[in-house]
């Protein structure tokens, strides 16, 4: 259930619900907005209901949340959206994200060029990947560790926060140690042991929908981060397999729009794993901007017929400033704002 405190609950009110919650075995999620306190009662829904809590001091409402994924309904906020701070960096609401970088960590020249043009022409956070799920076991599976030192050099020398993604739970030690996201991709969707790692390690995450999962099934795999404590879950929708062949898979756009009425989290677009063609991704870019997503996350290189893997759909970096200049464009026709920090000089990127 949901209990909506008054404007003018005090503190220890607030403290009696908590306990009156926790008494019962029920997790309680405090929400404090602006002029308001949620507190979500998550547990036994027997136990939950004997509470009795309308009537007590400070409280003004009990709702009950209709949905299965409590935490991520958009009840839980009262339809406010939420907005992930991430390295000074915002994303959600009137917020912007773009998130760029290449397909996988290849070498330092590559990592570190690519940085540099990604952070110049105004990326919010640069993504790269140091582990990689390939569909064939003898495919590139990425350079692990080294790549991983690899990201924080980038990040050391440009300033951009880091996503990149984790496989197994027993990478996730390192990986924390340089990700400012951790991305969970589309094969680990429903990999519940490890988003309940992630969700206890408290890192902001990127939860990527599997191909052939619906929404509510991306809304109950975020459920499992989130009622581990964690907040900061950004959602992705990457495109879902279908019959169609003309294309890799087909990007649900609409999924955009109706998950914004769904939950309350940021939900992102991955428009180049959906195109699987480079021709492809700037359209999709501006479909994705222009219907009102909180950001978009795609692959840049600065030689793209040379990347070790996804070469057909990256984008060059050369042309990353125009791109980013015309999908910021779109973004705002849905009343978005590209989020830029204060430049960071790169002038010591070798």
């Amino acid at each position: 259930m949901m209990i909506v405190m008054k404007p003018t609950a005090t503190e220890q009110e607030v403290q009696t619900v908590l306990d009156r919650v926790r008494s019962v075995g029920a997790r309680a999620h405090v929400i404090n907005g602006d002029e308001l306190t949620v507190i979500g009662a998550i547990g036994d829904r027997e136990h939950v209901a004997r509470l009795e809590l309308a009537g007590t001091p400070g409280v003004d409402r009990v709702l009950p949340i209709l949905k299965p994924y409590k935490l991520a309904s958009s009840q839980i906020k009262h339809g406010q959206r939420s907005v992930l701070e991430i390295g000074g960096r915002k994303v959600g609401g009137p917020h912007f994200a773009m998130i760029a970088g290449p397909c996988t960590v290849e070498s330092r020249e590559q990592t570190l060029d690519t940085a540099r043009a990604v952070h110049d022409a105004g990326a919010t956070l640069f993504r790269g990947g140091a582990y990689k799920p390939r569909t064939s076991p003898y495919a590139f599976q990425g350079l692990g560790q080294e790549g991983l030192r690899l990201l924080a050099e980038a990040k050391a020398q440009t300033g951009l926060p880091i996503v990149t993604e984790v496989m197994d739970a027993r990478d996730l030690e390192p990986v924390l140690e340089v990700a400012d996201v951790v991305q969970i991709g589309a094969r680990n969707m429903q990999n519940y042991a490890l988003l309940s790692e992630v969700g206890r390690s408290g890192c902001p995450t990127l939860l990527k929908r599997g191909f052939s999962n619906t929404l509510e099934e991306l809304l109950m795999a975020a459920e499992y981060i989130l009622k581990e404590g964690n907040e900061a879950v950004m959602l992705c929708e990457r495109g879902i397999r279908t019959f169609e062949t003309a294309y890799r898979f087909t990007l649900d756009l609409m999924a955009v729009p109706v998950l914004q009425q769904m939950t309350h989290l940021p939900v992102i677009v991955d428009p180049s794993h959906a195109a699987g063609r480079r021709d492809l991704v700037m359209p999709m870019s501006l479909a994705a901007a222009a219907a009102g997503a909180d950001g978009i996350i795609v692959e840049v290189h600065p030689r793209p017929d040379e990347a070790i893997c996804d070469a057909a759909q990256q984008l060059p970096a050369d042309e990353f400033a125009e791109f980013v200049q015309r999908v910021a464009a779109a973004a705002a026709v849905a009343g978005k704002a590209l989020w830029q920090p204060d430049l960071i000089t790169t002038d010591a990127l070798s």
